[in-house]
């Protein structure tokens, strides 16, 4: 007994006839009789009476209506669910840095729930590392991190370049390379948590150019960073694209955080989209990098803003 049996039997008991059944199903007569009685044979029991040439459905031809009636809706409900598959919907576990989180994803998660109602995006955001790990383990579906990241289970592809620059507190003089830096005697460093790729920079510039660390704390959010750096307590590693207000370019005398120039080497940071290599297919994911790159152009456009 298949479905197609099942389709039969049905057509059978809504037409009342074999001739009308077969009609229906655009099939001769005789195909119908047999396949019915090969249905009955696989039973072990009649489902129809054969009464004046007329057909007469049994009990258990009655119970079995009920069986083929949800079978039959079950396996409809499962073909739409499949060739639903490939349309954005579902849950989309998305991953981020606290900075691209602020600065870039406002305005993209609003653009994607408008166009993706049936998608439920749940956004989490922590340190670079932690979230190549979360995708590797199948935890988070996408993460936005700092690239590049090259591993061989991972997929990845650019979504924004980012300016990065030292912050000080506005009143600090202006620092122009790593000896302006070094004759303030030991610096204070304020980033987020261990992981963080922007604190891992920081912290391999200076130990490169033999700049004095007195200490360093850590945040979780980038508003406790600022706030630090602003009160004069020491400096950060940031994208310029989440300090704006504090410049305050339209009365610079309120500004305050004062932008420093970084080697060449790390005035660039690139924000990429990783997902699991095995899970080369998923529609949400998919539209979610689309909706990226509708809302944030090309990844290049931002390199001096």
């Amino acid at each position: 007994m298949d479905l197609s049996d099942l389709r039969m039997f049905r057509t059978i008991v809504e037409e009342g006839s074999v001739t009308r059944a077969a009609e229906r199903l655009h099939t001769v007569q005789s195909n119908v009789t047999t396949r019915l009685r090969l249905l009955e044979e696989d039973l072990g029991t009649p489902l129809f009476d054969r009464i004046n040439r007329r057909l007469v459905i049994t009990p258990a031809g009655t119970l079995l209506v009920g069986y083929a009636e949800r079978l039959l809706s079950l396996a409809d409900e499962a073909r739409d669910a499949v060739r639903r598959a490939d349309l954005p919907e579902g849950l989309l576990r998305l991953g981020s840095m606290e900075t691209t989180a602020a600065a870039r994803l406002p305005s993209v998660i609003a653009a994607f729930r408008r166009a993706h109602p049936r998608v439920e995006l749940r956004l989490h955001t922590a340190p670079t590392a932690s979230l190549v790990q979360e995708v590797l383990a199948h935890q988070l579906d996408a993460a936005l991190v700092s690239g590049p990241v090259v591993h061989p289970e991972l997929e990845s592809q650019p979504v924004v370049v980012e300016e990065v620059v030292l912050i000080s507190a506005a009143d600090w003089a202006t620092i122009d390379n790593a000896a302006d830096l070094a004759r303030r005697g030991p610096v204070e460093l304020f980033t987020f948590r261990e992981g963080c790729s922007y604190r891992q920079r920081l912290f391999d510039w200076l130990r490169r150019d033999g700049i004095p660390i007195a200490r360093s704390s850590e945040f979780g959010t980038f508003e406790a960073i600022l706030g630090c750096v602003a009160a004069g307590m020491g400096v950060s590693l940031v994208p310029r694209t989440v300090i704006g207000a504090h410049l305050n370019e339209a009365d610079p005398g309120r500004a305050t955080l004062r932008v420093h120039p970084v080697p060449p080497d790390l005035a660039f940071s690139t924000t990429v989209m990783i997902w699991h290599r095995a899970r080369s297919h998923q529609p949400a994911r998919q539209a979610f990098a689309d909706c990226l790159a509708e809302q944030l152009g090309d990844p290049m456009e931002h390199t001096t803003q």
